[in-house]
């Protein structure tokens, strides 16, 4: 009896569990099983590996052979395996020293000619092997720039099986040329790298100053009170509802919100990598995404697209791609309520676990939520002279739409106005730019980074109510208005500690050391929307 194994990654959402590949031959009529509860793909690669193998110029084993993936509890799926079922094979068969590839991580790709193809999720199967103590990784040459993002783990990028097989066995490596594709026409090894359609509008907004096409807030018209109250979502991470008519500016505004925002941290990039990479829209040419993301799906969009979901073991949905980042909802009112409610879990946790038949998965969901609407259907409600014909009943239910519960964790709401002539007309440069307001909140962002050093967060917004009102209380007497409206109820439990949190941020901008009766004056006036005699824009505190 010959017996091989080496390891490969199975990926289950955007974590990775550790995969032996086991090969044993027998004396016997030849044939090719695979156990451990693979997949359609998974199985394919037995043809894929039979002829990748013979076409590498090794001879394949006219024996019984059975490839063995453990634990076989764990559902395995994709072509990444192909590799390691290669040399597992390989290793059997004597071609290759077993004790070369026992302790070797593999993850790709096998084409008929025997070239190893990028395949997608290559980031945190990585980091699957290094948690594992697992020190060297063979990946796609392609996806090597990917894999060396994780520290202390030795990358081997390879063309070829052919290749592969000279190192592990010390002889000369061939040289594997690749034609480069005609100008205009796109790699096809690239081609398992995205899934046509999966962005779900995500995409990686450069931040300010990061060159001219950058989105500048200085070209959004007027719009003062939402302008300051973008600043103070970026600064504290609260989540934000823009509602107005249409052409006022919300889209533009909420395009705009990523480049507030600071540069993500190490650990974030390689958290929001992971979940690009795992999707297929990692962009090309940028290993890591080290800006935060923007995603925008449309008003179509089913629940399965904005949480995760899909045949068998569910994929990242658009409130992962927005990890670290910000989530658009455009026409709000427009979404499923189903879909709608579905994010109160991820608003609350910065996670979303998603049960399907062919498992569970956990993904990271920490994002900041933009919703925008319109104040009845065909959006005129309340503007002078402009004619709306929705009854009562209909601007009713169409503000209906958006539940209690889910506006209940939204801290910021704001109402945009039309633009003015005046305002559309007026002098650009009195428009302050996306430099000055970022500025400006990475200043606010260290104040509460310092504040909160030996604690697990972050962000105001992050900090549970009970250590607002206990450890880190505004000034006296700060909160009496919040409290009266507790009293009124028009707050909830829940929106009180909001609130403090907000006045916390509006407090870390105007740089005071504790929240002052303004500051929380301007926080209700956020929430609800209802006048405080405070000044509501930009720069005014």
């Amino acid at each position: 009896m010959a017996f091989a194994r080496t390891c490969s990654v199975a990926l289950v959402g955007v974590e990775g569990v550790v995969v032996e590949v086991q090969a044993d031959l027998e004396p016997g009529v030849a044939a090719f099983t695979l156990v451990g509860l693979p997949d359609k793909s998974l199985v394919e690669s037995r043809d894929r590996v039979r002829a990748a193998v013979v076409n590498s110029g090794s001879a394949w084993p006219q024996k019984k052979l059975t490839v063995g993936l453990s634990p076989a509890s764990v559902p395995k799926g994709g072509s990444g395996f192909d590799l390691a079922v290669a040399c597992a094979v390989l290793g059997a068969a004597e071609r290759i020293d077993p004790r070369q590839i026992a302790d070797l991580m593999m993850i790709g790709e096998l084409g008929l000619d025997g070239r190893v193809r990028p395949v997608r999720g290559v980031l945190p199967a990585v980091l699957a092997a290094a948690e594992a103590g697992y020190p060297q990784v063979v990946v796609p040459e392609q996806t090597a720039a990917e894999a060396s993002l994780v520290p202390g783990v030795s990358v081997l990028g390879v063309r070829s099986l052919r290749q592969l097989i000279a190192v592990l066995t010390d002889e000369p490596v061939p040289e594997e040329e690749h034609e480069p594709p005609e100008p205009g026409r796109p790699d096809p090894l690239l081609a398992g790298l995205t899934v046509p359609g999966a962005g779900m509008g995500s995409g990686v907004p450069a931040g300010p100053g990061s060159g001219a096409g950058s989105p500048d807030l200085a070209d959004v018209a007027g719009q003062r009170a939402a302008r300051g109250a973008l600043e103070v979502a970026a600064a504290g991470g609260h989540h934000l509802f823009l509602i107005g008519p249409p052409g006022a500016g919300k889209t533009m505004l909420a395009e705009r919100l990523p480049g507030l925002l600071p540069p993500l941290t190490r650990q974030e990039a390689l958290e929001v990598t992971a979940v690009h990479s795992v999707a297929g829209v990692l962009p090309p040419g940028q290993p890591l995404v080290d800006t935060p993301p923007y995603c925008a799906p449309h008003h179509s969009a089913t629940m399965a697209a904005l949480v995760g979901g899909g045949n068998g073991l569910p994929r990242p949905g658009a409130v992962s791609l927005a990890h670290r980042g910000v989530l658009f909802l455009d026409e709000a009112p427009e979404f499923s309520g189903r879909a709608l409610d579905a994010l109160r879990q991820p608003l609350e946790s910065g996670h979303v676990v998603v049960a399907r038949s062919g498992g569970m998965m956990r993904m990271p969901a920490r994002f900041l939520l933009t919703l925008a609407a319109n104040p009845c259907p065909c959006g005129r409600h309340a503007l002078m002279g402009e004619g709306c014909e929705c009854t009562p009943v209909m601007v009713r239910r169409y503000q209906g739409r958006l539940s209690g519960p889910l506006l209940d964790r939204v801290d910021l709401r704001v109402h945009v106005e039309a633009v003015t002539r005046a305002e559309l007309t007026g002098a650009r440069c009195l428009a302050e730019s996306t430099a000055t307001l970022a500025a400006r909140v990475r200043e606010a962002r260290e104040r509460a980074a310092a504040r909160l050093a030996d604690t697990p967060w972050r962000l105001n917004s992050e900090v549970p109510g009970h250590e607002l009102r206990t450890r880190w209380q505004p000034c006296s007497g700060a909160l009496r208005e919040a409290e009266r409206d507790m009293e009124r109820g028009l707050l909830t439990a829940r929106g009180l500690d909001r609130v403090l949190r907000v006045a916390w941020t509006v407090a870390d901008l105007a740089g005071h050391d504790r929240p002052q009766a303004p500051d929380v004056a301007r926080a209700l006036q956020l929430r609800t929307g209802v006048s405080r005699g405070v000044p509501v824009g930009a720069g005014e505190h």
